[in-house]
């Protein structure tokens, strides 16, 4: 048999950190370990009644063969009517363009217009997955570091210093993964400020976490309250999770008709188009009740203020407090130089996390996974009872670090 050898191009990106941190916990409890996995990132509510039935209705209407390579029309209509609703945002449906999932609509805009060379301003920490696919479509990540001093979220004179003649994109994410930072209208027009001095400068706009807001904050998107960059802004979202649909696949976007066209030429010779039953159940996660929306949230946001007081509560952890998604990101600056009960020295946040699991089998993603040390990331999204366990092991494992 032939020698299996990977492509140069694949060989410049690695697995995603928080899918194997997920798989290796899946692993130790097919062992019989009682192991708590608080990587994925993924709401545990059930989707919604109505949109299931939805999809239940599509499938006995027949909906079951190809679309549209880039979304039916009654989704795009859907998708159009949301951005003006919510957002403020005026799109037509030659502007909006439907994925399986919001990775392939990152995705599909850099492969669209990313040559050799071309710089993508990545703020880290960031999603694990932002500069691996910046490096498959040939560009390449310059990380702003964006810290704890500024609430994890990049400043204007950081994103100035990092802007070259070659750069091509800006990413940004609020709420974040993986800090849960939100960017206020304040803030995205300061960074605005900075971006209209640069008209080569596209930017690409995660709202993914938009509906999980905490403590009254409330929601601003940078083509919307810096209008003047509406023409070089791809506003991206999805259902996944606000309304309990990862596992449906659905991601969209709205931008400049041209790069929309040229990513649609992309998904015809790729994955083609989304599911269509999918596609029928998001139309009905936009157009029906919001209602479920805000009491998720405000489970959310419970959750985070147990996570949070019992993470401050850890020896040598420094929890903050954040304003959305369903993400803490603490520092373990106090643990780095102890010994763990095995006998190894806590060297760095991947030691951290690696002696966790194996002390106390709580699996967390290092920070360094996201681009910032020293910290780790935890998903509070499941239940109060496993998150007041788990956070009682990390106390546990703190307490033993000498």
């Amino acid at each position: 048999m032939a020698d299996f050898s990977e492509s140069d191009t694949l060989k410049r990106v690695k697995p995603s950190p928080t899918l194997a941190v997920t798989a290796k916990a899946r692993e130790l409890a097919r062992q019989g370990k009682k192991v708590i996995s608080l990587g994925a990132g993924e709401p545990d509510f059930d989707t919604p009644e109505n949109i299931c039935d939805a999809a239940i209705k599509a499938i006995k209407r027949g909906e079951t063969r190809y679309t549209d390579v880039d979304g039916i029309p009654e989704l795009k209509a859907a998708i159009v009517a949301k951005f003006k609703r919510e957002n403020g945002l005026d799109y037509k449906t030659t502007q909006v363009s439907v994925s399986p999932g919001g990775k392939p609509v990152i995705y599909n805009a850099f492969m669209a217009s990313l040559n050799a060379g071309d710089e993508v301003i990545v703020p880290a920490p960031y999603w694990v997955s932002y500069p691996d696919m910046v490096l498959l479509a040939g560009g390449t990540p310059v990380f702003a570091v964006a810290g704890m001093e500024t609430g994890f979220k990049l400043t204007p004179e950081t994103l100035e210093a990092a802007i070259t003649p070659k750069t091509k994109w800006l990413i940004l994410n609020s709420p974040s993964n993986p800090t849960g930072a939100v960017y206020t209208a304040a803030d995205l027009k300061a960074l605005g400020e900075v971006l209209k001095r640069h008209p080569q400068v596209w930017i690409l706009t995660d709202d993914m976490y938009e509906h999980l807001l905490f403590d009254g904050m409330e929601y601003a998107t940078i083509a919307q309250v810096v209008p003047e960059l509406y023409d070089r802004t791809l506003t991206m979202n999805g259902v996944s999770k606000a309304y309990s649909m990862t596992g449906w696949r659905i991601g969209y976007c709205a931008g400049p008709e041209p790069l929309i066209k040229a990513m649609s030429k992309i998904i015809s010779q790729s994955t083609s188009n989304p599911c269509s039953i999918a596609q029928w159940a998001a139309v009905e996660a936009l157009n029906g009740t919001q209602d479920f929306i805000a009491p998720r949230a405000a489970a959310f946001q419970k959750r985070r203020d147990l996570v949070v007081a019992m993470l401050n509560n850890a020896k040598g952890i420094t929890c903050p407090n954040p304003e959305g998604a369903f993400y803490v990101y603490p520092s373990i600056a106090g643990c780095i130089g102890k010994t763990a009960p095995s006998g190894k020295v806590i060297t760095s946040d991947e030691d951290f996390a690696g002696e966790l699991l194996q002390t106390e089998e709580v699996a967390v993603v290092h920070g360094a996974a996201f681009g910032l040390s020293p910290f780790f990331r935890i998903s509070y999204a499941t239940s109060e009872a496993v998150l007041t366990e788990a956070c009682s092991r990390i106390q546990r494992f703190c307490a033993s670090l000498k």
